[in-house]
């Protein structure tokens, strides 16, 4: 047994040393989006030219159509990104418990060992703080983060913080050479210019979050009357559970005419993405004409969804159907090989800190419990059941709130005091309780702490209305996903601390759980 341990840690040591010798170590550039869903896009088959140079990049590179996030929301997603980490372990389950974040080694830190400088340009909403940073620009969704604001600066804030508070129907009053995305972009080159050492930069967009504003020519390009209707509509919450409707009830309180505008909002979400693609080509243009896109790892992706419109609903909050938790997820740049169809294998976002470590030929931190993607990523083997299935965690605990109990919108803060509800979706109702959910093939498993069960097949339910767990019919599948997902829960109970005397932790070199030899 001694020697059998010996020689996996020896393993893990040996994986990062050949790869440092082989390659200089690359740039590493995280472009982030808040909130995208990821099926508006013309590499999934949608219609309209959304993503027409994020597409690019991922057919000359490698993408993946069965990536999740670890949980349908801002701060558990990015805490789980930078530590590798799902929320059950990091403890950070709402977006309001950053500060109770636990783990042994983060992103930055590994970054930063190896000798790279850092950077975060955009939204933060993670634990990091400034100082973290050998530089740091932070925005959010009221505006850039500095005391001392230029003049286009504070109107930017202003119109976001009190005039576009829950949505904007008009072409926006921000134009675009001050829209965020372009002076993200602006800021995050300026510092890639003075940059003569291997350098980790965080570019996070604040969009396309709620309030759905966004300017011309973007405003016209998605117009009503030419974008797709969704799938689903109001009439399909009697499929959904509870939380769905008071979700539902929320909405249409802050937003009485929401039905009749849901088709402008999606037309300015859309657009919203769209101005962020043209901004993503000019970043990455920009540096492969100075040099550096060859050197460069890029990872483009979002840190969950948006209902856009599904089930007459906007913004995030119920449940955890795929147009919240799938996310886009592009791997280009250094060391990527080309595939010519997206990846068969289910990923998460808690996959790309020790995919990144990998990369840089540093050894994946104990207690990390996402998976290296790098083999994949480069062509080499990887053993398929590891990457068969995805699980997805959603609630803060406790019984689940009703509409039946005392509290009230207003009193629980999802409303302020002119009725609007800017960034409360997110609230007791919708996020109490516990709920697991498993991806596997063209199958989802969705678990409840009160055992109620979901069962979809998403080739033929991609909207997730047809619940076939109590389909005898579907049994099989049902017991198949349910092992599936304790398998997932007994595996993500979480490694720290490890023990402090006489036992030795057992890792493998990827930290593959499924190795091939089971």
């Amino acid at each position: 047994m001694k020697t059998l341990l010996s020689v996996a840690t020896l393993s893990v040591v040996g994986v990062s040393s050949s790869f440092a010798q082989k390659a200089d170590r690359p740039n590493v550039v995280i472009i982030m989006t808040d909130q995208q869903r990821a099926d508006l896009c013309g590499r999934e088959g949608f219609p309209m030219a959304i993503t027409p140079y994020v597409d690019s990049l991922a057919r000359a590179n490698c993408w993946f159509d069965k990536a999740y996030t670890v949980a349908p929301a801002s701060s558990p997603a990015r805490c789980s990104m930078l530590t590798g980490r799902y929320p059950s372990a990091t403890r950070v389950r709402t977006n309001h418990n950053v500060l109770d974040v636990y783990y042994g080694k983060n992103m930055v830190q590994v970054f930063k060992e190896n000798g790279y400088k850092t950077a975060l340009v955009g939204k933060n909403h993670s634990f990091l703080k400034p100082a973290d940073m050998d530089y740091w620009i932070e925005y959010g969704h009221w505006g850039k983060s500095v005391k001392d604001k230029t003049e286009a600066e504070r109107q930017v804030a202003e119109f976001l913080d009190k005039e576009a508070q829950g949505q904007w129907l008009e072409p926006s009053k921000i134009p675009l050479e001050r829209q965020q995305p372009v002076t993200i972009v602006n800021e995050a080159l300026d510092w890639i210019k003075g940059q003569t050492e291997p350098f980790f930069l965080w570019v996070s967009f604040p969009e396309p979050h709620n309030p759905y504003q966004v300017c011309e020519p973007y405003y016209s390009m998605f117009a009503p009357d030419k974008i797709p209707q969704p799938r689903t509509t109001r009439k399909d919450l009697k499929y959904k559970s509870d939380k769905y409707r008071v979700l539902a009830e929320l909405e249409d309180q802050s937003c009485p005419d929401l039905q009749k505008d849901l088709p402008r909002l999606r037309g300015n979400y859309m657009g919203m993405i769209r101005l962020i693609d043209d901004q993503v080509k000019r970043l990455v243009e920009t540096m492969k004409a100075d040099g550096k896109y060859e050197n460069t790892l890029f990872i483009i992706l979002s840190d969950h969804g948006d209902y856009c419109g599904e089930y007459g609903l906007i913004r995030k909050g119920a449940g955890t159907p795929d147009c919240l938790t799938r996310i886009p997820m592009v791997w280009a740049g250094a060391g990527i090989q080309e595939r010519d169809a997206p990846m068969e294998a289910c990923v998460s976002i808690a996959d790309i800190f020790p995919t990144l470590c990998t990369a840089i030929g540093a050894e994946i931190p104990v207690g990390v419990q996402g998976r290296s993607l790098w083999p994949m990523l480069t062509g080499e083997k990887y053993p398929e059941r590891e990457f068969r299935s995805v699980l997805v965690e959603q609630g803060f605990g406790g019984v689940d709130f009703t509409m039946d109990e005392p509290l009230t919108f207003e009193k629980e803060g999802a409303l302020n005091r002119k009725g609007v509800a800017r960034f409360d979706e997110l609230n007791t109702w919708t996020q109490s309780g516990t709920q697991r959910m498993v991806r596997m093939g063209d199958w989802k498993l969705i678990i409840d702490n009160y055992g109620r069960g979901e069962l979809y097949n998403l080739k033929k339910d991609p909207s997730e209305i047809n619940n076939l767990y109590e389909d005898e019919e579907c049994a099989d599948k049902r017991s198949e996903l349910l092992q599936e997902m304790m398998t997932w829960t007994l595996r993500l109970q979480d490694p720290l601390p490890v023990p402090r005397h006489r036992y030795t932790f057992k890792r493998t070199p990827y930290n593959y759980h499924f190795t091939g030899e089971e």
